[in-house]
């Protein structure tokens, strides 16, 4: 067989299969192309679909359309995340170390020191802002060391605010609240797309030297607190009764001096109308206040002995004392 004749052969195998290779091989593109033109979100995610190297839109979870080779998808997860506070990270092993008393202590605002540990909870709510201005490919813990950050500053800055029986006691809430408004503000400036979903204080207590004496200012405190209670008790008991006692010593005056009114205007009223009566009729007045005056005297006197004015003088007038006579 002649070169001639060998190469008129394989040129008509390769005829033969040539055409159902390219078909083959188109199909395999579209197969490609239509694959490429949907990407699913899960339900813990959003996804950031990139145009030509720039921001086209966010997608929610689901089924959605794509242009292949133009556009490209990245996932973003949106799930809550928890960090305990403080911690020590180590950033070249990208390891968590242990953390002792002394990376937990504060300084309050009356110059004690406190042991405070607090957890923080955060999730991604804005993906485009996260993946442009807060992300750092090269190291997963990025976002979460720039949190932890932020979130000892602003802590630090709150306990100085306020006294060490505030931090333990009545004001955790109020301090566990600005904390979380405050580092999400300042986080807000960054325009890391973060939000901070809740932020707890998990435990404020004294340093453990200074445990024992704590103890007994507490037991003191708490001693004081119990004689106030007491205290409080007692005079709730007696002032119900004082003041019961005082309003009816006030109704019982006011109720003299009302009787006393009376009574002075009622003489009053009588020794007007005498007045008028004399003015009128002195002789006949005047007689009648002596006779008035005389029986008033004269009816508490039991034995009563009467002498005549115009008896004679040198003569002793002597008593009736027969029978009867002595009355």
């Amino acid at each position: 067989m002649g070169l001639s004749d060998f190469e008129r052969q394989l040129s008509q195998g390769t005829a033969s299969w040539g055409k159902p290779a390219l078909v083959g091989f188109l199909l395999l593109v579209a197969l490609y192309v239509v694959l490429q033109s949907f990407y699913t979100v899960k339900e813990n995610e959003q996804a950031v679909v990139m145009r030509f190297g720039k921001y086209h839109t966010t997608s929610l979870p689901g089924l959605h359309f794509c242009i292949p080779l133009v556009d490209s998808v990245l996932p973003v997860s949106i799930e809550e995340h928890s960090v305990r506070l403080p911690t020590k990270e180590a950033y070249n092993r990208g390891e968590r170390s242990d953390v002792d008393e002394s990376d937990t202590l504060m300084l309050t605002g009356d110059l004690n020191a406190v042991s405070v540990e607090w957890t923080v909870q955060w999730k991604v709510q804005e993906p485009k802002d996260f993946l442009f201005s807060f992300h750092d490919p090269y190291n997963e813990h990025y976002a979460e060391e720039v949190i932890r950050m932020v979130a000892q500053t602003v802590m630090n800055r709150l306990i100085g605010d306020y006294s060490i029986d505030e931090v333990l006691t009545d004001k955790r809430t109020e301090i566990a609240e600005k904390a979380r408004v405050a580092t999400q503000e300042t986080l807000d400036e960054f325009l890391c797309g973060v939000a901070i979903t809740d932020l707890q204080m998990q435990r404020a207590t004294p340093p453990t030297q200074v445990k024992p004496a704590f103890a007994a200012v507490n037991s003191a405190v708490q001693l004081r607190d119990q004689l106030e209670n007491e205290a409080n008790k007692e005079r709730n008991k007696l002032i119900p009764g004082a003041k019961a006692d005082r309003d009816k010593a006030i109704r019982e005056a006011e109720g003299y001096a009302a009787r006393r009114r009376a009574e002075i205007n009622g003489e009053i009223s009588a020794l007007m109308a005498k007045y008028k009566a004399y003015d009128k009729a002195p002789d006949v007045t005047r007689q009648r206040l002596y006779l008035e005056a005389m029986q008033k005297v004269l009816s508490q006197l039991e034995n009563k002995t009467i002498l005549d004015a115009d008896l004679q003088k040198g003569v002793l007038p002597l008593m009736q004392l027969g029978e009867g006579g002595a009355k």
